[in-house]
């Protein structure tokens, strides 16, 4: 008995080609932040997502079901879990350079606390890495609009074309979550043009000087009255004249 479009299985594409450099990354120089293993993740987990979707295929469950298993929630938050990971790297980093620097000019250790990197400002760092992701949702979008044609696909010839349109989305999601990490990265290398003035600045810190200069004229002022009371150019209040026998 021939099976009807509407329960054909669905054939999952397989991923890995698609996404590129998110698997094997290709550089020239050590990043600043290593976040190689934080891409790593992303990458295992949509594959693991398309693999749950090839499972249910195989062992016959209904299209509804596959093609969630590759809808936009999991790939979203997949993404946002590989930003933030990156961002919290990124902003300890970060701190730990604040605070290394800061500890060889001897900058005390409340105003090294004040310069680190506030809830806001790791806010809008997360906002900052995550603006290369527009181009995934697009892509996105367009996985769900196929998923809906498929699966109100009816006729043969037409399964096929939908399933064929799908596969095409879900490879052009890859791609473009592919790109979205190639923009992350370059928006950590921005980050650190942002933060060299800073460091910069941090590295030329020397404590104030008028404390110093404040104690020692006090110290001075008070070593020429006690010369002068001593040298009998001056009446010694009763309480020293006390201790010093006059």
């Amino acid at each position: 008995m021939t099976a009807t479009p509407s329960s054909a299985p669905v054939r999952v594409p397989e991923l890995a080609p698609a996404l590129g450099r998110l698997i094997v990354p290709r550089r020239s120089e050590t990043p600043w932040v290593p976040l190689d293993d934080v891409g790593d993740e992303l990458a295992t987990r949509v594959i693991e997502l398309a693999g749950e979707a090839r499972r249910l295929a195989a062992e016959g469950g209904d299209r509804v079901s596959v093609l969630e298993a590759l809808g936009r929630p999991g790939w979203l938050a997949a993404w946002d879990q590989a930003v933030r990971r990156a961002s919290e790297r990124v902003a300890d980093h970060l701190d730990d350079q604040i605070e290394r620097v800061g500890r060889r000019v001897r900058m005390p250790r409340r105003k090294r606390r004040a310069r680190m990197l506030a809830g806001v400002e790791r806010r809008a760092l997360v906002a900052r890495l995550s603006a290369g992701g527009s181009g995934l949702v697009d892509a996105l979008d367009e996985v769900a609009r196929a998923a809906a044609r498929l699966e109100g696909a009816a006729g043969e010839d037409r399964d096929d074309e939908a399933q064929a349109a799908w596969r095409d989305a879900v490879q052009a999601a890859a791609r473009r979550l592919e790109a979205a990490w190639l923009a992350l990265e370059q928006a950590v290398e921005a980050e650190r043009r942002r933060w060299e003035p800073e460091l910069a600045a941090l590295a030329r810190w020397r404590p104030a000087l008028w404390p110093v200069l404040v104690g020692w004229a006090v110290g001075a002022a008070v070593l020429m009255w006690l010369g002068l009371v001593l040298g009998g150019y001056l009446d010694a209040p009763v309480w020293l004249a006390r201790r010093l026998g006059f």
